[in-house]
């Protein structure tokens, strides 16, 4: 399956690097001399290396032996060994589905009221990450399991700035002002408001869910968001209608997108930003995720900037970002693995990868000069203004929806169906599962 949260580790670095940052406070763990920790990882090349060290420094501090296996096929071999009764004492999950359904079984160990409190408070947008790492265990009741470490932005539209100032446009700071720039593009002829594009081969449709997922947090509540994500709130409620419209105010108005809004069905997400750095643009603005400069043009990485996608200042939902992340777990309990997480809690943990880049936390007590980047760091500080956190909703949902009928139903829509047409038939899909 396409996997849209890890495409490009430290993909930002191009945008330019900050200078060296001061070590950070030093950790002081428990004494672990003869404590061995297992981990089990999704990190591999760079990121496995700034992954090390992590764990160089949790070894340091404690006297603790760390041993890790990242490979790409992790999920798959969590699994395994936790129905074989052989976890690693960590187990790390690119998304928090198969977490839950991992507590479902027994396999996690809860962390406690103590450790969620932690994240609520220590957290921005606590409650949705305490809330994100919260299941339910073997018996149906809801515990708290997991820590979010190195997460990803995806409420991100990128432009060139001096693009912008050479027309004398303004970075919107409310929906409301980017739906009035975009029209003011449109009207003043030459490049088109938007460049848009859904081809990814097999995987077709993909960022097009982005832009309803956050159109979903931009129009309706958090609570509408995770009714709709489990389908407690069917596909084609008029909340979720409403959505995909609001993706479609943009997305199919051919004076809005570069091509026409039939092409943006057939236009791959790798080349679609590209016309915003012709000369004369093609397009002035890219809704994407944090990745997406692995495929600009090379060498003209660093001439791009981004902006928070803006909430509706009408509507008073506040600030919700859309990502993902990498979620911690208790696989297998032991003294070295609560000490493990609770080093997690330490801005230290944060700090040495926030240092070598590709790295973001929603940890408020971190240093933001740390971030390798100004990139980094003005994400990092995207992640601390929200006052909403959601996860990729597509990829909690059953595959055959989220990476399937959704991603088909958003190439059709785009083709010119309606949207109550491709929810009915999306929803239709959901029910043929259950």
């Amino acid at each position: 399956m396409f996997n849209k949260n890890v495409i490009a580790a430290g993909t930002l670095l191009a945008l330019g690097a900050l200078a060296t940052p001061s070590v950070a406070a030093d950790y002081k763990g428990p004494n672990l001399k003869g404590e061995v920790v297992s981990i089990t990882c999704p990190w591999t090349g760079a990121e496995e290396g700034m992954f090390q060290k992590v764990i160089d420094n949790f070894e340091k501090a404690t006297g603790a032996t760390v041993k890790h296996s990242c490979s790409q096929s992790s999920e798959q071999q969590i699994v395994i060994d936790i129905k074989a009764g052989s976890p690693t004492n960590i187990s790390v999950f690119p998304q928090p589905g198969l977490a839950a359904n991992m507590a479902a079984i027994g396999g996690l160990t809860p962390l406690g009221p103590k450790a969620q409190d932690w994240v609520k408070k220590n957290y921005a947008a606590g409650s949705s990450w305490a809330d994100l790492g919260t299941y339910k265990n073997k018996a149906g009741k809801e515990e708290f399991y997991g820590m979010f470490y190195n997460v990803n932005v995806k409420s991100l539209v990128w432009y060139i700035p001096e693009n912008f100032k050479e027309k004398g446009y303004k970075v919107p700071k409310t929906m409301e002002d980017l739906q009035a720039l975009t029209k003011k593009m449109a009207a003043d002829g030459g490049a088109k408001p938007w460049c848009i594009g859904l081809g990814s081969d097999a995987a077709t449709g993909w960022p097009a869910t982005d832009w309803v997922e956050d159109m979903m947090l931009r129009t309706q509540t958090p609570e509408v968001y995770d009714g709709w994500v489990n389908n407690t709130i069917k596909f084609n409620d008029k909340r979720v209608i409403e959505a995909i419209e609001a993706y479609g105010w943009f997305a199919k108005n051919d004076a809005y997108v570069d091509g026409g809004a039939k092409a943006v069905a057939t236009v791959s997400f790798k080349d679609s930003p590209k016309g915003m750095f012709g000369s004369p643009p093609k397009c002035y603005m890219h809704r994407q995720a944090s990745f997406i400069p692995a495929f600009f043009p090379d060498g003209k990485a660093s001439d791009a900037d981004f902006f928070y996608f803006p909430s509706f200042a009408g509507k008073k939902l506040g600030n919700p970002v859309l990502g993902g992340g990498t979620i911690l777990t208790i696989t297998k309990d032991s003294k070295g693995a609560r000490a493990f997480m609770e080093y997690l809690q330490h801005p230290q943990a944060h700090e040495i990868w926030m240092a070598e880049g590709g790295f973001l936390t929603p940890h408020k007590g971190v240093d933001l000069a740390k971030y390798k980047t100004p990139a980094l760091k003005k994400q990092g500080e995207i992640l601390l203004g929200a006052t909403t956190f959601r996860f990729d909703g597509s990829d909690l949902m059953p595959g055959a929806v989220g990476a399937g009928s959704f991603w088909k139903g958003m190439v059709n829509y785009s083709g010119g169906a309606s949207a109550k047409d491709v929810a009915d038939e999306i929803q239709k899909s959901w029910d043929a599962i259950k």
